[in-house]
């Protein structure tokens, strides 16, 4: 009986590892794509910074395909507090709704850049 639950377990563990490289490769080829067509909107979109933007216009298929081979999710939620989820949950318009859910995302970045700027004139 133990053992029928470890082979499902192995096999449920199997199935979701395939998944999270299925969606890391997509990710990383839609990021890449997303960064060569408009940088700028692909930093924004994506929250990333110019040096990890560079990173990923430059991979190689072959680079892209072991990063997402690994067991862990490459991409994470953004929408990780509760304005943001309120904002999906509204039932507003869709084009307010993107409007709305544009701006929060904007501040968020914008306060991480200040961050890493404030972290790096103290490092200095």
């Amino acid at each position: 009986m133990g053992s029928d639950m470890e082979n499902v377990n192995i096999t449920a563990n199997g199935v979701i590892s395939r998944e999270i490289g299925e969606i890391n490769l997509a990710y990383m080829l839609l990021a890449q794509k997303l960064v060569k067509q408009d940088r700028a909107e692909a930093m924004f979109r994506l929250g990333v910074g110019r040096e990890l933007a560079d990173l990923l216009a430059n991979m190689s298929l072959s680079q892209i395909v072991k990063l997402a081979a690994s067991n862990f999710l490459l991409c994470s939620f953004r929408l990780d507090d509760r304005p943001m989820f309120a904002v999906v949950g509204e039932g507003k318009e869709p084009a307010l709704q993107q409007a709305h859910m544009s701006i929060l995302m904007a501040a968020r970045q914008a306060q991480a850049q200040s961050q890493a700027q404030m972290r790096g004139a103290s490092a200095a």
